[in-house]
């Protein structure tokens, strides 16, 4: 099965609509589900990578998930906020699938993205960038969770950066909507340091699946209709990784309670804006919060989902007393 679309909803709307009609009935490690084997899925335009639908719509935790990833961490400390279902699949406070030691410090020392980055800069037409996350050593032994993902492949033609995902399992309710958002969102970020545009997104998928107890929240998706496409704006030009730690700073002080300035801390206003959902995450419940932010946004679509954090509970922050 192939699906090609032009934003997540779109993809999301026909595979909801397949796996609750012709979807094969399986039990998996994790329960019954509905199952289409051999899912191809094509985004022609990576940048419409968030959801518009009040419930599919979750840019928050998905842009959590995604500092983890570029983070390097396995902890389950950091992603637990953002992804609390993490914390069933953690081993002694850890995540062993997690993929942030695999793109950054794979086997001990390996950083992935930059060995694929360095390669097309020399070799820009080669068909050699792929970055591994799944090891034969996953399935040695029993582990709570693995990677899902098993490859990566980056190719660049006619100046645009092309990204390949290739999958073993994809849940297809809470795990696709991030996998998109957070390899669309590393896919241009490479794309901007290697000085090109962004390209196309594929995910192929070995099992697609949907569990059984999400069957009525995805029918309910449905009833909403196809939402109109809205983009992220482009990414600005520049070396975006180099950013990660600035990000992590701001996120570490968030987390603690502190004040940010978003303008203090990003070179532009996309950065800004990002820096701004973060804090958004944290600041749910606080109206006064909530309402500088949702102004101070230069990105339009973000000002909904700022919207949405303000019936949620305040979140409990950690004291800089709290030893790890």
């Amino acid at each position: 099965m192939e699906i090609t679309e032009e934003s997540l909803d779109g993809l999301l709307v026909h595979l909801y609509e397949a796996l609750i009609q012709r979807g094969a009935m399986n039990t998996g490690s994790r329960g019954g589900t509905r199952e289409l084997l051999g899912v191809t899925l094509r985004l022609t335009r990576p940048q419409a990578r968030l959801s518009r639908s009040e419930d599919r719509g979750k840019p928050f935790s998905a842009l959590g998930e995604l500092l983890w990833y570029l983070s390097g961490s396995d902890k389950l400390e950091f992603v637990e906020p953002y992804v609390p279902r993490y914390v069933h699949d953690a081993e002694n406070g850890t995540i062993h699938g997690a993929y942030g030691p695999r793109l950054f410090t794979m086997r001990g020392n390996i950083n992935q993205v930059d060995s694929v980055i360095a390669f097309l800069k020399k070799t820009p037409g080669s068909r050699r960038a792929v970055i591994q996350l799944f090891n034969a050593e996953d399935i040695a032994k029993r582990y709570l969770e693995i990677p899902c993902t098993t490859t990566l492949q980056v190719l660049c033609r006619e100046e645009r950066l092309h990204l390949s995902v290739t999958m073993r399992s994809n849940d297809a309710y809470f795990g696709l909507p991030h996998d998109v958002f957070c390899f669309t969102m590393i896919q241009e970020m490479m794309a901007r340091t290697l000085g090109m545009e962004l390209g196309e997104y594929y995910h192929y998928v070995g099992s697609m699946h949907i569990y059984d107890d999400k069957l009525e929240a995805a029918a309910q998706y449905l009833e909403e209709g196809h939402q109109r496409t809205v983009e992220m704006p482009r990414m600005p030009d520049g070396s975006p990784f180099e950013l990660v730690p600035a990000l992590l700073s701001v996120e570490d002080m968030l987390r603690h309670g502190e004040s940010v300035d978003a303008f203090a801390v990003a070179p532009d206003d996309y950065w800004a804006d990002i820096v701004r959902l973060y804090q958004a995450f944290w600041a749910a419940g606080n109206d006064a919060a909530l309402d500088a932010l949702r102004d101070a946004v230069t990105t339009p679509i973000y000002k909904n989902y700022i919207d949405g954090r303000r019936t949620l509970r305040r979140r409990t922050f950690r004291s800089r007393e709290t030893r790890d």
